[in-house]
C-alpha cells in the first residue's frame, strides 16, 4: 500500500533537507498540508509536489532513521487532525544541549544525497528521511525552547512574589495615608498627616525598588526569549506563579530598561506632592 507524503518545497538536485511532517512508522499515511509561499496559481494549502512511499519503504525508511532518533522521542504517529504526523517527546528541562539533528545523518551512507537520475527510488526514500528528521528536529527544538524559557524564569524570579506582596502593602499604605489628607481631622493635625504621608512614600519606593530588582531580570528573560511560542503569563504560569500576571514588570531590550515599578510609583508622588503643594498654597497652610 502507497502513501503519499507532500513536500513543502519542490524535489531539487540539493543536499538540503525539507522538514516538513511525514507519516507514521507502519501506520496510516499522514496528509501534510502545504505551507510554503505559493504562486498566483496555487491555492493555499496546495503541496508543491509529492513523494510516494510504499508500505515496505516505510518500513526501511525509519529503520534507517533509527540510529539517528533522539532518545527524547517516545511517539510518532498520525496528527489527530488528518494532516502530518505528532511526535511526542519526553518532558525537557530547558538545560539540555538544544536538539538538533545529528551529524551522523550526514554521514550515514544510507541517507546520504543520491540525484533522481541516478536511482530515482533512493532518491525519494532520501528526500522522506530529511522531511521526517527535520520536522522531528524542528518541533523538539521548539518544545525545548519553551522549556528553556520557563526554566530561565524559574531562575530569575526567587522571592519576587514576597518582594510583591510587600510593594502591594506599602502602595496601600501610602494610598491610605494620601487618602486621610483629605478628610476633616487631617486639618487639626496637617503637619503631622504630611509626615506620615513622607514616610509611606519612602517605604513604598524603597519596596519598589526591592522589587524592581527582580524585574529586571525576568524582564532580561523576556527579552532573551523574545521570540518564544509562550506568552509572558503562560512562560510564568508555567514556572510556577500563575498570579504573576498581577506583577507590574518593564521591559528591557538591548540593554535598555523601561516602564518599571519606581518609574511609575515616581510618577504618582509627583502627582501626590504637587497636589499637597497646591493645597497648602490655596488655604495658607504653608504659610510662616
Amino acid at each position: 500500500m502507497a502513501s503519499t507524503i507532500p513536500l513543502r518545497t519542490p524535489l531539487d538536485d540539493s543536499e538540503l533537507p525539507h522538514p516538513a511532517p511525514a507519516m507514521q512508522p507502519g501506520g496510516p499515511a499522514a496528509s501534510v498540508p502545504n505551507t510554503a509561499a505559493t504562486t498566483p496559481d496555487q491555492g493555499v494549502g496546495m503541496p508543491l509536489d509529492t513523494i510516494t512511499i510504499t508500505a515496505a519503504e516505510q518500513a526501511q525508511l525509519f529503520e534507517r532513521l533509527a540510529p539517528h532518533l533522539p532518545t527524547y522521542l517516545r511517539k510518532v504517529e498520525p496528527h489527530p487532525c488528518g494532516w502530518g504526523l505528532r511526535f511526542e517527546f519526553a518532558p525537557f528541562t530547558g538545560r539540555e544541549k538544544a536538539p538538533t539533528v545529528p551529524s551522523s545523518r550526514y554521514d550515514d551512507p544510507r541517507l546520504k544525497y543520491v540525484p533522481e537520475s541516478e536511482n530515482p527510488a533512493e532518491h525519494r526514500l532520501r528526500e522522506a528521511a530529511d522531511l521526517i528528521l527535520g520536522e522531528l528536529y524542528d518541533e523538539a527544538r521548539r518544545e525545548w525552547k519553551d522549556a528553556a524559557y520557563v526554566a530561565d524564569l524559574r531562575q530569575a524570579v526567587k522571592d519576587a512574589p514576597d518582594r510583591w506582596k510587600a510593594y502591594e502593602r506599602e502602595a496601600k499604605a501610602l494610598e491610605s495615608a494620601y487618602a486621610y489628607l483629605r478628610t476633616p481631622q487631617a486639618g487639626a493635625e496637617w503637619p503631622s498627616a504630611i509626615s506620615r504621608l513622607v514616610d509611606a512614600q519612602d517605604r513604598a519606593r524603597a519596596a519598589a525598588s526591592a522589587f524592581d530588582e527582580r524585574a529586571v531580570e525576568i524582564a532580561q528573560v523576556h527579552e532573551r526569549h523574545l521570540y518564544a511560542d509562550l506568552s509572558h503569563a503562560q512562560a510564568l504560569t508555567n514556572a510556577g506563579h500563575p498570579d504573576a500576571t498581577d506583577w507590574h514588570v518593564g521591559s528591557s531590550y538591548e540593554g535598555y530598561l523601561t516602564g518599571f515599578l519606581s518609574e511609575d510609583l515616581e510618577r504618582r508622588i509627583k502627582e501626590q506632592d504637587a497636589h499637597v503643594a497646591k493645597v497648602a498654597r490655596l488655604s495658607g497652610m504653608g504659610a510662616d
